[in-house]
């Protein structure tokens, strides 16, 4: 069979069922000639599959077949379907497949920041060679505390958030280096352990906890989780299993990247709480407890639907017209 002529042959049915499947509100004559060139495009793509499996042909008209199903079948035209899928099963999924390796790489977190503070803590000449006592007891009795006060609550919410979120999206793209998530936590946690140490020498380690805790519970714990999911992405590099490495980064890259789109969400719920809840007036006690209640809903909601989802056997991953035909390999 002359392939190109097969497919010249068939062109305009090709390109009208493909103009079919992307226009929205069908008629119904228009919906009748849908499925009828579904069917004989279906039947065709079989004759170009058995000449050219991979060519450009089969590849093209599935593409169009794929489209041509999902608007028959509704696949994706329910946008409200897609979302609840999205928050219900994918995201909840990708976060409870990392959630080991977030809290190892908290508590590793936390172990260096006490190692840091114990370490300034126990040596005060430390603080001396780096900064003068007035610029020592500045941050202390002001610049700590004027942080989170020194900006109206909307737009220093509106800071923090978009600074998080960039860290927390650059950690799920560059954790494939192996190396730029270790480096970011271990700055973080250098800062955060110098800090609490400052505070403690001057007997104000109480207001540092108590304007850390509110936010810094699920802000920290989104760090953790996107460096979690960033060095899953270089681990499925590393080691592959029966995938080839390319198809093993497709694929834990295509489910991960679900983990950065959602904890934009979680560190908006963050930035609120750091933003309104941090410099409030509210009782110590009541501010943490808030930081407390937005950290434990993330984990129920991670362990909640996430396990469920494992159970019935779900997938992050994209669908197969999103993410592309899959070459089995032996």
């Amino acid at each position: 069979m002359d392939l190109e002529a097969y497919a010249e042959t068939h062109r305009v049915d090709w390109r009208r069922l493909d103009t079919l499947a992307r226009r929205s509100g069908l008629s119904a004559p228009e919906i009748d000639e849908l499925v009828e060139l579904y069917s004989r495009a279906s039947t065709q793509l079989s004759f170009v599959q058995a000449q050219d499996p991979d060519g450009p042909y089969a590849n093209r008209l599935s593409l169009i077949i794929a489209r041509a199903r999902a608007r028959l079948t509704s696949a994706t035209g329910s946008r409200t379907a897609d979302v609840k899928t999205f928050f219900a099963v994918k995201l909840p999924y990708a976060l409870y497949r990392i959630r080991w390796l977030t809290m190892v790489l908290g508590a590793a977190f936390v172990a260096v920041a006490l190692a840091y503070g114990f370490w300034y803590g126990n040596n005060p000449q430390m603080f001396d060679a780096m900064l003068t006592e007035e610029a020592q007891r500045a941050y202390v009795e002001e610049d700590f505390t004027d942080y989170y006060s020194e900006n109206p609550a909307a737009s220093f919410t509106t800071l923090v958030w978009v600074n998080n979120a960039w860290i927390a999206l650059q950690e799920v793209a560059f954790g494939i280096t192996g190396f730029f998530v270790p480096y970011v936590l271990w700055v973080n946690a250098q800062g955060l352990g110098i800090s609490a140490a400052l505070m403690h020498r001057y007997d104000e380690l109480d207001t540092f906890f108590a304007f850390i805790l509110p936010h810094g519970l699920m802000e920290l714990t989104a760090i953790f989780i996107a460096g979690a999911a960033g060095l899953r992405v270089f681990w499925a590099w590393v080691a592959p299993g029966r995938m080839t490495r390319l198809q093993s980064l497709a694929y834990w890259g295509r489910q991960l990247i679900l983990v950065g789109v959602g904890l934009v969400g979680v560190l908006l719920i963050s930035g609120l709480v750091e933003g309104l809840v941090t410099p409030s007036g509210l009782p110590t006690w009541a501010k943490i407890t808030i930081g407390a209640l937005v950290l434990a809903g993330y984990w129920a909601y991670t362990w909640i639907f996430g396990s469920r989802a494992a159970r019935a056997n779900a997938d992050a991953d994209l669908a197969d017209y999103d993410g592309g035909r899959q070459t089995i390999t032996g």
